[in-house]
Parts: C-alpha cells; sequence; structure tokens
C-alpha cells in the first residue's frame, strides 16, 4: 500500500496538520519540523498524490498552446486535440488555450512571448521557427518559472525546456529510405519541397533525406530545396519550371507538415510522367491522396499523442514530478494505403 499521509505524520512524529502545511507549502512551519517532514518521505517512500496537492492549494493549472495563424489542414488538427484534451482536463481544475500569432517576424513571437506573465501562465508549448529572438524569449520565460515545452518545431533544443515531436533527422532518413526502395533500380532525380527551409526541422529532414540517397541510392540525384512560403501561386510557378528543366525527376519529397499547395501544384504540372511521392504528416488531404495512390507513403507523428504529451510534461513539471520518458516519445509512423 502507498504511504498516506497518517503514516507520514506517524513517521515524523508531527501532526497531520504539520503535514498539511508542509506538503502544501503553507506558513507557520518550523524548520525542525520540515526537516522530521522531509526525513520521514525519504524514509517511508512517501509520494505526494498532485491532484490531492492541487485540490488542497485550491490551485488551477493554466497551459497555453502558442501555435502560427498561418497552416493547413495538420494545423487544424492540432488545434482540434487541443480543443479536446481542454474539454477533458477542465474536470481535473486544468485550464487549456491555444493563441495563434504570425510567426514571420521573429521580433513580435519575442515580444509577445516576452509578454507572457508568470502569475497568469503555468506553462506553454510553442510552435514556432528557430530564431535568436526566439530562443531568448523561451530562454527568459523558463528563468521566469513558466515551464516551457517546444512543440513540433524546429527549434535549437533548449536544456532547460522540453521537446516534443519526432527526431526529424531519422524521420527524413526514413522518407529517403522509402523513396529509395520504392523507385527502386530508376535513375533520376528528387524533387525537394519544402514550406520554408528557415526552419530547423526542415533542415533537419533535408540532410536526413540526403544522408540515406547519397549513400544507398547513387543513382538517385536530390535537387536543390524548392521554398514555398505557403504561397499557392509560388508553388505553382516554382514546381512547373523545375519539372520543364528536370525532365528525368521521378519524385518528389515534400519535407514540411503541410503537403496540399505543392502536391496540388505537382499534380498540375506532372503530365502523364509517373512520380513515388512522399509526404509528412497524416491530413484529411495526405490520406485522400493515399487512397487514390496520389501519394505512395507519409511519414507521420500522431497529433493528438503530441498535444496529450505536451500537457503531461507542463503538469509534471508544475507538480515537481519525474516524466516517464517512454510515454512522452513520439513514434515516427509510416502510413501507405495498406494500413490506413
Amino acid at each position: 500500500m502507498r504511504p498516506t499521509a497518517k503514516d507520514l505524520a506517524e513517521a515524523a512524529g508531527v501532526s497531520l496538520a504539520t503535514i498539511d502545511r508542509v506538503l502544501n507549502e503553507r506558513p507557520n512551519v518550523s524548520p525542525k519540523a520540515a526537516k522530521k517532514v522531509a526525513e520521514a518521505i525519504e524514509r517511508i517512500g512517501f509520494i505526494r498524490n498532485p491532484a490531492a496537492v492541487a485540490l488542497a492549494r485550491n490551485k488551477t493549472y493554466r497551459f497555453r498552446f502558442v501555435l502560427p495563424t498561418s497552416g493547413d489542414q495538420y494545423l487544424t488538427e492540432l488545434i482540434a486535440r487541443v480543443s479536446e484534451a481542454k474539454d477533458v482536463l477542465r474536470a481535473e481544475s486544468t485550464e487549456v488555450e491555444v493563441v495563434r500569432i504570425p510567426m514571420i517576424d521573429p521580433h513580435h513571437v519575442a515580444k509577445y512571448l516576452t509578454a507572457i506573465d508568470h502569475c497568469s501562465v503555468d506553462g506553454v508549448a510553442v510552435m514556432a521557427p528557430e530564431s535568436p529572438q526566439v530562443r531568448d524569449a523561451l530562454v527568459r520565460l523558463v528563468e521566469r518559472d513558466v515551464k516551457v515545452v517546444q512543440f513540433l518545431s524546429g527549434q535549437e533544443r533548449l536544456e532547460s525546456a522540453d521537446y516534443v515531436g519526432v527526431d526529424n533527422f531519422a524521420a527524413g532518413a526514413t522518407a529517403g529510405k522509402i523513396a529509395g526502395r520504392f523507385l527502386g533500380a530508376q535513375a533520376g532525380k528528387i524533387m525537394i519541397v519544402a514550406e520554408t527551409m528557415m526552419a530547423l526541422d526542415s533542415i533537419q529532414r533535408r540532410l536526413g533525406f540526403d544522408s540515406i540517397i547519397n549513400t544507398q541510392f547513387p543513382h538517385l540525384e536530390s535537387l536543390p530545396s524548392l521554398e514555398t512560403y505557403a504561397d499557392e501561386k509560388r508553388a505553382d510557378l516554382i514546381i512547373q519550371r523545375t519539372l520543364q528543366h528536370n525532365p528525368d525527376t521521378v519524385g518528389v519529397y515534400v519535407l514540411s507538415s503541410e503537403a496540399r499547395v505543392p502536391l496540388t501544384a505537382v499534380w498540375n504540372a506532372q503530365g502523364s510522367r509517373p512520380l513515388t511521392v512522399v509526404a509528412h504528416e497524416r491530413t484529411p488531404f495526405s490520406e485522400q491522396a493515399l487512397m487514390d495512390e496520389r501519394i505512395d507513403a507519409v511519414i507521420a507523428q500522431d497529433p493528438g499523442h503530441a498535444v496529450r504529451s505536451a500537457l503531461r510534461i507542463m503538469r509534471a513539471r508544475s507538480d515537481h514530478r519525474e516524466l516517464l520518458a517512454s510515454q512522452e516519445r513520439i513514434r515516427i509512423e509510416v502510413l501507405l494505403k495498406e494500413n490506413l
């Protein structure tokens, strides 16, 4: 049986009222009594019940997801999963909100993060591109005792913050292996399309992809990365020109999370030539394209798992509890038409 507060009081030789004051960090506890309780906790293996502590303190946890204003279906999926978690956690004295801000200007993002009041927010999960300004703002948030999760984004990992997402180098390498296997002995070029190569996750996926193509499939050539900036007209133009100037293109790899715009441009421009296509993230668009066999494989990470993991991490950090690392590891999933 797990030791109770009554067991702890007996082991420490103090009253239950003193145990309550120590565990809930209330005043009027002598250093001697606090030391007795701390020693007894170690001796009998007492584990605090975070839910009971929160109830005793009348504490409400306040967590915020900071997400981009611009985005397509994958961002919609993330927001839907946050909404689900919000409804479930309301009964556990936990408030969850989403704030969407433009991510183009790193100074604007940093200004927003700097203005977050640590007295009104316990934890933030931030999905923002890598920049020195954003990195410094996240460090300052941690210094103000706000629990920070770098969420599914291309940010340099901070030692003082947590990260939720897949290993992007491994995800890119997985895409390279699949593209190479699907193409077999067919020689040619692979077009690489990203929303932006300013994001660290895009860079890591590109490096992972190239590491496999260059070493294991020397008959294939990866073209320079194309950046669409989520602009449909730009995507149409640069993809059409690339296919015109590279008639030996045999494959397409979309390494950003939103594949609808670039792949629509690819299909409009490819004509009758067959292309092996690998993309990232499960959305209604990518699901339908898999079913129609216009996409061969999707490298995915479960958005619901990512959202729940970020919330568990922020809650654990707020309660000063250790994390179960295996539970928070986001898997790289490979989706085909046959396993949807």
